[in-house]
């Protein structure tokens, strides 16, 4: 009925009913039984019950009782007020203490509740022995036993209650943090998505794009003197273009590397080395060293991919005019390793990454070796070529942790 109070549920409005018709209905007793008696008190035995009867309906529908404990406190004064004066005037009047003891530790603080359960027990016991011009102990037990049952099924729900709305703001935290979780998991899962793409495009449509690039410089540069050789120029970016078209429509259907199908890792790394020797004035060869395992898809593609970012790296940057491809099989490991003999360059000084420029090879090979538990490694000098390794375990750890590259 106030802000101290646990909120109507129905079954709490259900029980405000019954306790409301159980008052109403021992006020109507108390008025029937003085007829029945036809006792000189008769009258204002039914107006005081009447009285009380109205005074008790009126609390409820008023906004303050509901709210305010002050105010419920005020109509609760009221109301005892009405029944000790029915009390002094019939014996019968001993029966509504019943439910007022649950009024009382309802809508009272914790220690004027039972304060007021206390006091209204001894009137309780006090007007009834005057009715009845004696006392006995007897007469203080369904009162005394009364007010226990009611402190006790009150106080029971109370901390049920109390229990209750814990375990109800627990859950609500754990579905809070649930959706938290969720929200976290599912930016994780885009960022590493993005990253993944990243990656892919890197060391594909970019690469390719900047292949085009490279082979429609050459062709414009011969094309005065050579109109032959720039039609050669001319068709090999029109063929990379097409190996990249298919990579591009790959993504779409979200499969694996059209690079791989229909051949095996050593068979698309030898086709690499072939492709960028026919494209560009460089001589890479591919050489296979141990007996070829079955590798997972995830192992497959990073290993190309590698190969692919590397080799891209050497036409473009390293001046080279020779580069070799080696894929080990090892014991629990498989590896690749670059080797060119172009100008090297200075690992502690490489130039950030930057999106006009490119500079995103190098990381994007060392997260594809640690993402499936491997390592890379960088070993170059300016004039000294460049040798870039990556070795990934064939069985990849559920957790690992990256290692730094040198």
């Amino acid at each position: 009925m106030n802000s101290a109070a646990p909120a109507l549920t129905p079954t709490i409005r259900s029980l405000a009913w019954c306790l409301h018709l159980l008052v109403i209905g021992l006020l109507a007793l108390a008025a029937g039984r003085a007829v029945t008696d036809g006792g000189p008190d008769t009258g204002w035995i039914i107006a005081v019950s009447a009285a009380c009867s109205l005074v008790y309906a009126v609390g409820p529908t008023l906004p303050c009782v509901r709210r305010s404990r002050r105010a419920a406190a005020l109509w609760l004064a009221v109301v005892g007020a009405c029944w000790l004066a029915l009390l002094t005037l019939s014996s019968d009047a001993v029966w509504v203490a019943f439910p007022l003891y649950f009024l009382q530790l309802h809508l009272l603080s914790r220690r004027a509740g039972p304060a007021a359960v206390v006091a209204t027990a001894a009137a309780a016991i006090a007007g009834f022995a005057a009715h009845q011009h004696s006392f006995a102990p007897a007469m203080a037990i369904g009162p005394a036993l009364g007010a226990a049952v009611a402190a006790a099924v009150v106080w029971g729900y109370q901390a049920l209650y109390r229990e209750s709305e814990h375990r109800r703001r627990l859950i609500e935290e754990l579905t809070a943090t649930r959706a938290d979780l969720a929200a976290a998991q599912h930016t994780a899962g885009v960022l590493a998505e993005r990253d993944r793409l990243a990656r892919e495009i890197h060391d594909t449509l970019a690469q390719g794009l900047s292949s085009i690039q490279l082979l429609l410089r050459a062709a414009e540069r011969v094309l005065p003197q050579a109109p032959q050789n720039a039609a050669r120029y001319v068709d090999q970016a029109r063929q990379t273009a097409a190996d990249n078209l298919a990579e591009a429509r790959r993504f779409v259907a979200a499969l694996t590397s059209p690079t791989l199908e229909g051949t095996t890792l050593a068979g698309a790394l030898d086709r690499l080395c072939k492709t960028t020797s026919a494209r560009h004035r460089i001589t890479a060869r591919f050489h296979l060293t141990g007996t070829p395992t079955p590798l997972t898809t995830a192992h497959e593609v990073a290993l190309l991919r590698i190969a692919q970012s590397a080799l891209a790296n050497t036409v473009q940057h390293a001046e080279a005019t020779a580069a070799k491809v080696t894929l080990s099989y090892l014991n629990d490991h498989v590896a690749i390793d670059i080797v060119d003999d172009g100008c090297g360059f200075d690992p502690a000084h490489r130039p950030a990454p930057d999106p006009e420029t490119g500079g995103f090879g190098l990381a994007a090979m060392r997260a594809r070796a640690q993402d499936l538990g491997g390592t890379f490694t960088i070993e170059t000098a300016p004039g000294h070529g460049t040798t870039l390794a990556a070795q990934l375990p064939l069985t990849p750890p559920a957790d690992t942790k990256p290692e730094a590259c040198p």
